[in-house]
């Protein structure tokens, strides 16, 4: 599932962040699908047919122990294909800090969201719940080999706020079995800037345990349009891991042109 990283903050020449940003578009995403900012876990929600969500953080600050990285960008794109379903690509870059290295392309993936009940998210009663499966791919100087994951959401909407509910199990790229368990909590939904937080724990078998923690905010400019930061803190096998993350979601129509002779 999700490699762990961490802290700072170098320029980036525009030139060469449009162009990253565009291979991880192209690359695909983390582990367990990250689609929904800024948290680990999603929501039982996908983007209406022939629409487009991009989910974009330009640049992130990483630490894990004594190990800092950069991460620049990170990108999901998720596109609405059909009624209750929309495919997701994601990835990000990463910038080793201290130690230097090369620059890695991690945590790609593809994968197929589905709506399997429509409830409160869909403006209707109950709770919503999803599934969510696909493959994780090898990355560029990162993520060797290819996995799979499964996960199963369940949201429920009340005027105080909205709870996401997120489970699942993966085969890691270097074929480990992993498994994910966590919680999304907002605040109201008609606030214009909400309170958000997340908690999950995360075991990849006889390689790492995480417990993780997440607070921060969204701000919802319009329907399409939201601007999010949060700042988490983990503990990896014991280790302290710290990162701040800060992007934006940005939704419009998926325009298809029609070739026709003259």
């Amino acid at each position: 599932m999700r490699k762990h990283l961490q802290w700072f903050s170098p320029i980036i020449s525009a030139n060469w962040l449009l162009a990253t940003s565009i291979t991880v578009i192209v690359a695909g995403g983390p582990g367990t699908a990250l689609a929904y900012r800024p948290f680990d876990g999603t929501d039982a929600d996908v983007a209406e047919p022939n629409k487009v969500e991009m989910e974009f953080q330009p640049a992130g600050a990483l630490r894990e122990g004594s190990e800092r990285s950069l991460v620049a960008p990170a990108a999901v794109v998720n596109i609405g294909f059909a009624e209750r379903w929309e495919a997701v690509f994601e990835g990000r870059g990463l910038v080793p800090l201290s130690p230097p290295g090369p620059y890695e392309i991690a945590d790609a993936g593809m994968f197929l969201k589905h709506v399997l009940r429509e409830g409160s998210l869909q403006e209707k009663s109950g709770l919503s719940i999803a599934t969510e499966f696909g493959v994780l791919l090898p990355g560029i100087n990162a993520d060797k080999g290819v996995g799979a994951s499964l996960a199963g959401i369940a949201s429920q909407r009340w005027d105080w706020g909205t709870v996401h509910f997120n489970g699942a199990v993966a085969l890691t790229r270097d074929q480990h079995a992993d498994a994910f368990a966590g919680v999304i909590i907002e605040g109201p939904r008609d606030w214009k800037v909400r309170p958000v937080a997340e908690f999950f724990y995360e075991e990849e078998f006889g390689q790492f345990r995480t417990v993780s923690g997440l607070v921060g905010m969204i701000w919802q400019v319009r329907e399409d349009l939201s601007f999010d930061v949060g700042i988490r803190h983990a503990l990896t096998n014991g280790h302290s891991v710290d990162e701040i993350r800060a992007g934006m979601t940005l939704g419009f129509p998926l325009r298809m042109t029609k070739l026709s002779g003259s």
